[in-house]
């Protein structure tokens, strides 16, 4: 089964994209902060992690940086999500090194579209 890691500090966000993966058949792991995602990177090696850009401690744009930047992790695809949408967001997502960004409120279709492409 397919491990994703969800880091998102937000409560209603985390369950309802917790369901959503659920629902298409993944096995999700949650974090709620930097460390936390740390933690439970240390513990497992999931398929896929989605980050929260805003998160209490790193932003998920340092943690994306540090996640492609490490052997260990660097080929993990990695998807951001935000509530920040500007082109700016996203071109600096992808400069750091992720693999896609997608804007909250997160659209079912578009999250399982994204997964297709980036879980082989």
């Amino acid at each position: 089964m397919t491990t994703i890691l969800v880091v998102e500090d937000g409560l209603t966000d985390m369950e309802i994209l917790s369901c959503y993966l659920q629902q298409a058949g993944y096995f999700v792991i949650s974090a709620k902060s930097s460390e936390e995602a740390e933690e439970k990177l240390n513990k497992n090696q999931p398929d896929l992690i989605f980050l929260d850009v805003i998160l209490p401690g790193k932003s998920g744009f340092e943690i994306c940086r540090e996640l492609k930047k490490n052997c260990i992790t660097s080929k993990i695809p990695v998807v951001l999500c935000s509530t920040k949408s500007s082109n700016v967001d996203k071109i600096w997502g992808t400069m750091l090194g992720a693999d896609a960004y997608l804007a909250k409120p997160i659209n079912q279709e578009e999250l399982l579209g994204t997964l297709e492409q980036l879980i082989k």
